[in-house]
């Protein structure tokens, strides 16, 4: 059930929204945003506070917001329902009859429900989002409240810049969430890391000799920006995602300087144009793992112009060790995803992805096991699925366990493990960010099979019954609980 007044325009309409719900704070004493704003935000995440507007950064000539998706309640607002379920419950019912199985599975899926729902994005001549242009010497990134959220950061950051770029060939879209290294008033870094799109419409830019215009959208309405980090396939539009989700069209103007469309209810847009070949070094900057990524030489951005609302605010967010507030957006895509996963892995019933283990490095997924090495099967289907391909560790339970209760999940893969038969040990693709492997981009991946095992898989002891009291004692319980005086 969508709340009132959704969708929201922009972001300034999510505030006062947010506002409204006593969901924000408007903070009036001026505050640096070199490490302070961060220890304030990160205080704040800790007790689930509300977000923050921050009025006088002491840095930049505008507000800056943060936190404004800092837990599921303020998530499941920005995208519109009461719970972040009922999204993956719409896709689910829009996807039947069975479509086929297997990653073109996912994509038919997506396909099926975007035609559906026609909303692709519509296109406007005039926007908010370019109501204040500036180029050439005008250029100045230091009017944005960028943060230095770390002490061994490499500078200033931007962190919530939803990146556009077109393949050099086919001119197919793509909406990327990047980190951004300010190096100067007017260029930045690009941290298109390796499994990424952007990174695919670089290399081919590079290949032909070409320039690859860029555009940077910040403070987008959060439907907008929320789609910028959802797990899609290459060949589904971002922007058609956002009309779903939003239920109508997402609008886009072209830009001043760039052959590129952005939001034309942004915030702030920042256009310019990566050369062939230039590589400057980036970082280091304190990342969503919780430790410092290291100085790595990534593409520069070059601008050619910023262009604003009269009164724009800039949004950012913190990232560091969980909880932070990446947490409930990873929840989301979790919740809205499942329907889609489960084209190409049908075993799965319910999975989770803990926020301690930054999403992808873990997944919890229950099966209704059904022959020898089902648990297995569903770990390989898993790590051939898009990005879950990056997954590091898969616990496999029984659907009798709730994935999402980690100590029920924790008594399964202690207590049903035989670590010299359950475990499949492999290798594969791992984040770009991963400091744990030995080499970067690859390294080992663990399954646990903590199912009740068969005599098929050569458990032949007889398992055993679980504790489970009888339903009459329960009853009988429950109903003179008030006589025992507890």
């Amino acid at each position: 059930m969508a709340r009132m007044g959704f969708p929201y325009t922009d972001l300034k309409d999510f505030l006062r929204a947010l506002e409204k719900a006593g969901e924000l704070v408007r903070i009036s004493a001026p505050v640096d945003p070199d490490l302070e704003i961060s220890e304030i935000v990160q205080r704040v995440v800790k007790a689930k506070g509300p977000a923050l507007l921050f009025e006088r950064p002491t840095r930049g000539d505008m507000p800056l917001a943060i936190n404004i998706f800092g837990t599921e309640k303020r998530m499941a607002m920005a995208l519109g329902v009461e719970r972040l379920d009922e999204i993956g419950e719409r896709i689910g019912a829009m996807i039947k009859p069975e479509l086929p199985q297997g990653w073109s599975g996912i994509k038919d899926g997506i396909n099926k429900v975007m035609q559906l729902k026609s909303v692709p994005p519509k296109k406007v001549k005039t926007a908010p989002c370019q109501e204040l242009v500036m180029k050439g010497d005008a250029v100045d990134l230091n009017r944005l409240p960028a943060l230095r959220t770390w002490p061994d950061d490499g500078g200033v950051f931007h962190n919530f810049g939803l990146t556009h770029t077109k393949h050099p060939e086919t001119g197919k879209r793509n909406l990327g969430l990047y980190r951004l290294q300010q190096h100067s008033k007017n260029t930045l870094g690009m941290h298109w890391q390796i499994h990424k799109d952007s990174t695919a419409h670089h290399a081919v830019a590079e290949r032909l000799g070409q320039r690859l215009p860029v555009a940077v959208a910040i403070g987008c309405d959060p439907v907008v920006t929320y789609a910028a980090t959802a797990p899609l396939p290459s060949d589904i539009d971002e922007y058609l995602f956002a009309g779903f989700l939003r239920g109508e069209r997402v609008e886009m103007v072209d830009c001043l300087t760039v052959p590129l469309q952005v939001p034309a209810q942004a915030q702030i847009v920042i256009e310019g144009y990566v050369e062939p070949g230039e590589r400057q070094d980036e970082g280091p900057f304190g990342d969503h793992t919780g430790f410092y990524t290291p100085v790595e030489p990534f593409p520069v951005l070059h601008v050619t112009a910023i262009t604003m609302q009269r009164e724009p605010v800039y949004h950012t967010i913190v990232t560091s060790k969980p909880p932070q507030e990446d947490g409930p957006i990873g929840k989301a895509t979790e919740r809205i995803f499942l329907p889609l996963l489960k084209l190409v892995v049908p075993d799965i019933i319910d999975y989770d992805l803990p926020e301690p283990g930054v999403f992808h490095n873990c997944a919890i997924v229950s099966i209704r096991k059904r022959y020898p090495k089902h648990a297995q099967k569903v770990m390989n289907a898993i790590w051939g699925a898009h990005l879950m391909s990056l997954t590091k560790l898969i616990v496999v339970v029984d659907d009798d366990c709730d994935v999402h209760d980690y100590n029920e999940v924790a008594f399964r893969a202690f207590g049903n493990v035989d670590y010299s038969r359950d475990l499949l040990l492999t290798e594969g693709p791992v984040d770009h960010l991963d400091h744990a492997s030995y080499n970067q981009f690859y390294g080992g991946k663990i399954g646990i099979d903590a199912t009740r095992k068969l005599p098929s898989e050569g458990y032949h002891r007889g398992w055993p019954d679980e504790l489970v009291m009888t339903p009459d004692v329960v009853e009988k319980v429950s109903k003179r609980w008030k006589e025992y005086g507890l």
